[in-house]
C-alpha cells in the first residue's frame, strides 16, 4: 500500500513537473509571437512614415513646379465660354456703415427711493430713536432727489448723444447712396456711349472687361497695358506688358525623403538656360494668344474687326544699364482669320507664324522687333494733340497740298526712314508711286510705294493693285500709305504678303517722328475721293 501511494505520489510529481514544462514552453512561444506581432506592428509603422515622408516630399516637389504648370497652361485655362462684360457688373451697392449705438439705446435705469431710506425701526427704537429716523429720512430723501435729478439730466444726455449719432448715421448711409446713385448714374450714360458707338467709351469698355480677365492670370503676369480704339477700320491697338524672363523660376528644387534620418531633403539646381529661353518664349507666345483671343471674345466683334497687338519689355538694357523697352512680339489679326484657329490644339509659336506675327527671335535676350503698328501712331494723347493743332494755319494739310508738294512729302519721309526713293509717276487714282530701295544688306531689296489721299476708307482692291505691281517690279515689299484708313477685307489680304497698310493717323505720327512735319488731315467739304471703292 506504502509503495502505492509513493508511486502515485512520484507520478503526481512526474506530471506537475511536465506541467511546468509545457507552461513554460507556451509561456515562451507566447512572448516569441509577441515579439513578432511588436516587429511587424513596427515594421508597418516604419513603412507608413516612409511612405508618408515619401509622398510628403513628392507633394513639396510638385508645388515648387507649381509655378511652372500654371504657366504651361496660360492659354488653355482662358479656353472657355467668354461673355460680354454687363455693365450691371459695373454699377455699385451703397456701402452703408454700420450702425453701432455705443450701448446708448438702452436708457439708465432711474434711482429707486427705498435704496436711499434707512430701515424703518421697530421695537424700542421707535421711541427711543424716533428723532435719529426722521433725520436719516429726510437726508434720505434729499440724496434720492438729488439722484433722480442727476439720472433725468443723465438720460436727457443720452437721448441727445442717440439723437446725434443716429443723425450722423444717417447722413452717411445718405452719403454712401448718393455716391452710389451718382456711379451707377455714370454707368448707365458709360453704357449709352458705348451702344452709340462712342470711341472712348468702346475702348474703356474693352480695357475693363481685359482687366477681369487678367484677374484669373498667373501671378507675375500682370495687366499692366494701352488700349486704343480706330472706329474708322474697327480696329484695337493693345501695348502690353510682358513679363520679364524671370517670370520662370531660375532653379529647379527637388524634395527627397531621406530614410536614414527621417527628414525630408531640399536640393537646388539651376534651370538650364536653354530650357529658361524655350520657356519664356512659350510664355510670350501664350500671354499674346490670350489677349488676341480674350478681346475677340469681348463683345462678340460688336465693334471689333482686328486687332493689333505689341507685346513690350520695360527693363534695363544688360550693356548699358539704361532704361528700354523692346517689342518682342507683334501682329495684326483679323476676326475671320483668328476664327480659324482652334487654340486648343496649337502650338503657340506656330500659331503665331500662322498669324504672320512678328516674334523676337530670342525674347530672352530681348533681341527686338517693329512693331506692326506703334502704339503712339494711335495713342490719344497724341491724336488730342493733333485735334488742338489742327486749327493753326501754319500747319499744313495734306488734304489741300498741290500734287507735287504731296509727292515731295511722301519721298521726303521715307527718305528719312531710310530708303532712297524715286518718284515714277502720278497714280490713276491721284495718288503717288514711287519705287525705293532698303540698302541693308540681307534685309534690303526693292520697296514699291503706293500713297493714296482719301477721305473714305481704301478698298481691298487697292490693296490688290499694289501686291500686282508688287509682283510686276520683282520688289521684296510694297507699303501703301493713305490720308484715311482700312477695312478688314484689306488687313486678311495683306496677311502672309510682304505689304505694310499704313493709315492716317500712322501717316501723321510718322511724318512727325521722322520728318519733324506737323501736318493734319482734313478733306475739304468738296472733296471727292478719285476712285470710290468699297471695303
Amino acid at each position: 500500500m506504502a509503495a502505492l501511494v509513493r508511486s502515485a505520489a512520484a507520478a503526481d510529481r512526474a506530471n506537475a513537473a511536465a506541467g511546468r514544462s509545457w507552461a513554460r514552453k507556451a509561456a515562451a512561444a507566447d512572448r516569441a509571437a509577441l515579439k513578432q506581432v511588436q516587429k511587424a506592428v513596427a515594421a508597418a509603422e516604419r513603412d507608413r512614415k516612409h511612405e508618408s515622408g515619401q509622398a510628403q516630399a513628392e507633394a513639396q516637389t510638385q508645388d515648387a513646379e507649381s509655378r511652372v504648370s500654371e504657366l504651361e497652361s496660360l492659354l488653355a485655362d482662358s479656353l472657355h465660354p467668354h461673355h460680354p462684360l454687363p455693365f450691371s457688373s459695373l454699377k455699385e451697392e451703397p456701402v452703408e456703415p454700420e450702425w453701432d449705438p455705443e450701448g446708448l439705446e438702452a436708457p439708465y435705469l432711474p434711482p429707486v427711493l427705498a435704496d436711499y431710506l434707512p430701515p424703518v425701526p421697530t421695537g424700542f427704537s421707535k421711541v427711543f430713536e424716533k428723532a435719529k429716523y426722521k433725520a436719516a429720512r429726510a437726508e434720505g430723501q434729499a440724496r434720492y432727489e438729488e439722484g433722480y435729478r442727476q439720472y433725468l439730466h443723465d438720460e436727457e444726455t443720452r437721448l441727445a448723444r442717440l439723437e446725434a449719432k443716429k443723425d450722423q448715421w444717417q447722413r452717411a448711409v445718405a452719403d454712401a447712396k448718393s455716391a452710389a446713385d451718382q456711379h451707377n448714374a455714370e454707368i448707365d450714360e458709360f453704357e449709352k456711349d458705348f451702344n452709340a458707338g462712342d470711341p472712348l467709351a468702346i475702348a474703356l469698355y474693352y480695357e475693363l472687361a481685359l482687366k477681369m480677365e487678367a484677374l484669373d492670370y498667373p501671378d507675375g503676369v500682370g495687366d499692366d497695358f494701352r488700349l486704343a480704339y480706330l472706329p474708322e477700320s474697327r480696329q484695337l491697338v493693345v501695348e502690353y506688358e510682358l513679363p520679364g524672363v524671370d517670370v520662370i523660376p531660375p532653379v529647379i528644387k527637388t524634395y527627397r525623403y531621406l530614410k536614414t534620418t527621417g527628414q525630408i531633403n531640399e536640393t537646388e539646381k539651376a534651370r538650364p538656360a536653354a530650357e529658361v529661353k524655350r520657356r519664356y518664349a512659350d510664355v510670350v507666345a501664350q500671354l499674346s494668344l490670350r489677349v488676341v483671343h480674350e478681346l475677340f471674345e469681348i463683345d462678340g466683334g460688336r465693334y471689333c474687326d482686328t486687332v493689333v497687338f505689341n507685346g513690350v519689355l520695360s527693363t534695363k538694357d544688360p550693356g548699358t544699364g539704361q532704361s528700354i523697352r523692346p517689342c518682342l512680339i507683334t501682329l495684326r489679326a483679323t476676326a475671320d482669320r483668328f476664327a480659324t484657329v482652334d487654340l486648343s490644339h496649337v502650338e503657340p509659336l506656330a500659331c503665331l507664324k500662322y498669324l504672320s506675327a512678328g516674334v523676337s527671335q530670342s525674347p530672352a535676350e530681348l533681341v527686338p522687333v517693329r512693331p506692326v503698328l506703334e502704339f503712339d501712331m494711335v495713342d490719344p494723347r497724341f491724336v488730342a494733340e493733333s485735334d488742338a493743332l489742327s486749327a493753326l494755319d501754319e500747319r499744313p494739310n495734306l488734304m489741300e497740298l498741290s500734287w507735287k508738294e504731296f509727292e515731295s512729302l511722301i519721298q521726303n519721309l521715307f527718305t528719312k526712314m531710310g530708303l532712297e526713293t524715286r518718284q515714277t509717276r502720278l497714280s490713276r487714282d491721284g495718288g503717288v508711286d514711287c519705287v525705293a530701295w532698303d540698302t541693308r544688306p540681307i534685309f534690303g531689296g526693292k520697296v514699291v510705294i503706293q500713297a493714296k489721299r482719301y477721305k473714305n476708307i481704301v478698298g481691298v482692291s487697292a490693296v490688290r493693285d499694289l501686291y500686282g505691281t508688287l509682283l510686276n517690279e520683282g520688289a521684296t515689299k510694297g507699303i501703301l500709305v493713305t490720308t484715311s484708313w482700312y477695312g478688314q477685307a484689306s488687313f486678311d489680304f495683306a496677311n502672309d504678303k510682304p505689304i505694310e497698310l499704313i493709315d492716317g493717323a500712322n501717316l501723321l505720327y510718322l511724318l512727325q517722328e521722322h520728318a519733324g512735319v506737323t501736318a493734319k488731315i482734313e478733306p475739304p467739304d468738296t472733296w471727292v475721293d478719285p476712285v470710290p471703292d468699297v471695303p
